[in-house]
């Protein structure tokens, strides 16, 4: 469970590897060669995979909410800007040189 920008609750995804469906027979004797090579059994690989998955997801969706939230801004920061035609399609360096430009002349227009 995480909260977003609003502070309302989702749902992580739940996640399913396929490492864990192959190595969910779990006994408690030694696992063979990748225990003796590694020092990390099976299962403890399964288990480590599992988490990495989990992170992931996770990080996901922290990054996707993070990226509309910086998307929203632009999108806020946009409708503050004065260009011709008003509907003007702009990229972000776009969004923000305008941005800087219309400070700057703001500033002027006081300072006269």
């Amino acid at each position: 469970m995480m909260l977003n920008s609003d502070q309302t609750e989702i749902d992580l995804p739940p996640t399913h590897s396929e490492s864990e469906s192959i190595f969910s027979d779990c006994g408690g004797g030694r696992t063979g060669s990748a225990e003796d090579a590694g020092g990390v059994g099976l299962c403890a690989q399964s288990r480590i995979y599992g988490a990495t998955a989990k992170y992931r997801t996770a990080h996901a969706t922290r990054e996707r909410i993070r990226v509309e939230a910086f998307n929203m801004a632009f999108a806020e920061l946009r409708k503050l800007l004065p260009t011709l035609p008003p509907d003007k399609k702009l990229s972000k360096i776009e969004i923000l040189r305008l941005a800087i430009c219309y400070i700057s002349y703001l500033n002027h227009v006081l300072d006269v």
